[in-house]
């Protein structure tokens, strides 16, 4: 599901001047697809397909070491299996005043949510 790192520079290209911002949170949970340490994904991610929005370090986002952030964001909007994330590019649609707005499964491909993030930003 890497490709999609390339639909989500292009999101983030088109709408970081209008407040639009992507949080990438690697998570080696998922039969290992996160291998390595936290900057040698962020190297990857930089060469293979350009991005440049935020990457941080790699987390737990399932059991007992879920990242605190990830169980706040799975209180909010529950998956098609609960609140469990499924797979890795899980993505949430948060908007500025912290309110999730929805949650897209990790293969809803980053264009299909443009329309909600125009929306978001009043475009």
């Amino acid at each position: 599901m890497t490709p999609q790192y390339d639909g989500l520079q292009v999101l983030y290209d088109t709408y970081k001047g209008q407040g639009f911002e992507i949080l990438d949170f690697p998570c080696n949970q998922f039969l290992k697809q996160a291998p390595g340490t936290s900057e040698e994904v962020d190297a990857v991610c930089k060469l293979d397909y350009g991005t440049t929005f935020p990457r941080f370090s790699k987390i737990d986002v399932n059991g007992k070491d879920t990242e605190p952030l990830y169980r706040w964001l799975k209180n909010q909007k529950s998956g098609t299996f609960g609140s469990a994330i499924k797979w890795n590019f899980t993505k949430f649609l948060v908007c500025a005043d912290g309110d999730v707005i929805a949650r897209y499964g990790p293969t809803t491909k980053p264009e299909a949510i443009e329309g909600e993030i125009k929306k978001l930003l009043g475009i």
